[in-house]
């Protein structure tokens, strides 16, 4: 049974990874009606008949672009990017990188929007490390040109959109172009603050090539690789650990006695949750490493926390030689140490489980009512076993009970009519109670 499961979990890693291969490089996914009307798209469209157009993967981004090369050998490259996010007031922006697709190292064009603003205001950045350390946001020059910086908020269609031209130096690849996209609604005066940390702001970054459009999506890769995470999670930590406590729980002794058959089941599920498990945490950790200047504390301390209890549980199944017998008289504390883990662990998993779900928003739907029907399925059966317990144990209870309860013996006694027992009177019969 153990090999079936190894197995499995090998063929499910396989192919999850396989999926992410696959999907790592995506064709070009184009824009909708919306965009294609705005009066920006409109305009670079007339400038030439051979202007690409996509939908971002994240923040409801679209994108067109169209490039050239000079006569000096550099990349003239006009760029239209808009949003629907932003509606009062924010700010949208949209960089390169020469280096990662990152946003440290980004030289950007940030679009601010205030209330009761005629124009928006454009302008270019530096995107530095000593901006995400809260020092302030000033407009800076780029190393390359940036001509025609035009904002465009298009209100019969909702897209508030930026145009520029980029005359890029030799640099830069346009066949694998690092380039970034964000939005943010706090503005300070002009300067932008900081965006939410939300993992679509997270993802808005991907490889490009102008040429054909298809793109190396960093934020799709990761976004399968938090799928695997959560399915890995939910299925070992999730469903399987508590599967093993259901069964540790009413299988034992009471009210179904499976010896020892309970005990393997309970092993196997605990083992295989475990593994599960901690592939899942494993691959968690590489996200926050991958993610650093974006840590969400509360889901990482939680998972490191179950990580450790579930690591101690499964080594005190593991390890025999170190388990008291039942005639040990540790037995019991060892006991009470076994099950407060596991009960603590039945309460802090679920609770994980949904703040990781928090994070997906507002693609979580699916993943939220698949996890709410694993527990109400679970809490079914726990409360069905529950009930069986309890009536079996009454049931119990009250036969016992008839059975040591002491049958009244009955007593014939002659009596006269002056109370005195004497031959030939009346006789009645009375119940004395032993």
């Amino acid at each position: 049974m153990q090999s079936f499961a190894l197995n499995t979990i090998f063929i499910l890693i396989s192919l999850s990874y396989l999926s992410i291969v696959v999907s790592s490089s995506k064709p070009l996914n184009p824009c909708n009606g919306d965009f294609l009307h705005t009066q920006a798209y409109r305009q670079m469209q007339n400038q030439t008949n051979t202007t690409h157009c996509k939908k971002l993967s994240s923040l409801q981004a679209q994108f067109a672009w169209n490039y050239h090369k000079t006569s000096h050998n550099q990349t003239q490259l006009n760029i239209l990017i808009g949003t629907k996010s932003i509606t009062n007031m924010g700010w949208l922006a949209w960089g390169i990188n020469p280096d990662l697709p990152r946003m440290v190292g980004t030289r950007a064009i940030i679009a601010v929007k205030v209330p009761n603003q005629i124009t928006p205001s454009v302008n270019t950045y530096n995107i530095t490390k000593d901006i995400q350390l809260g020092c302030k946001f000033q407009p800076s020059g780029i190393d390359f040109m940036v001509q025609n910086m035009t904002v465009v908020d298009d209100k019969d269609v909702g897209f508030f959109s930026v145009f520029a031209t980029l005359v890029l130096p030799q640099r830069y690849n346009v066949s694998s172009l690092n380039h970034v996209w964000q939005v943010g609604y706090c503005v300070d005066g002009l300067e932008p603050k900081m965006h939410e940390t939300s993992l679509g702001n997270l993802d808005s970054k991907e490889v490009l090539d102008l040429e054909t459009g298809d793109c190396q999506n960093i934020g799709q890769h990761r976004r399968h690789m938090r799928k695997i995470h959560g399915i890995l999670n939910i299925i070992g930590w999730g469903t399987l650990m508590p599967i093993g406590v259901i069964v540790a729980r009413y299988f034992k002794q009471f009210p179904i006695k499976l010896d020892p058959c309970w005990y393997y089941f309970h092993y196997c599920c605990q083992v295989v949750g475990y593994i599960l498990g901690t592939a899942g945490w494993g691959l968690g950790l590489f996200l926050g490493h991958e993610s650093k200047y974006y840590t969400f504390h509360s889901h990482r301390v939680l998972g490191i926390c179950i990580f450790g209890f579930t690591t101690l549980q499964v080594t005190q199944i593991l390890a025999f030689q170190f388990k008291p017998t039942q005639e040990d008289e540790y037995r019991k504390h060892w006991n009470v140490y076994h099950h407060f883990l596991g009960y603590a662990l039945l309460v802090m998993i679920p609770v994980n489980i949904y703040k990781g779900i928090k994070l997906l928003k507002p693609n979580n739907i699916t993943w939220k009512w698949t996890y709410n029907g694993i527990l109400v399925l679970l809490g079914v059966v726990v409360l069905a076993l529950e009930i069986v317990t309890w009536a079996i144990f009454l049931y119990k209870k009250c036969c016992k009970k008839t059975v040591e309860e002491p049958s009244p013996r009955r007593v014939e006694i002659e009596e006269d009519n002056k109370g005195q027992t004497k031959e030939g009177s009346s006789s009645r019969t009375i119940e004395v109670q032993e």
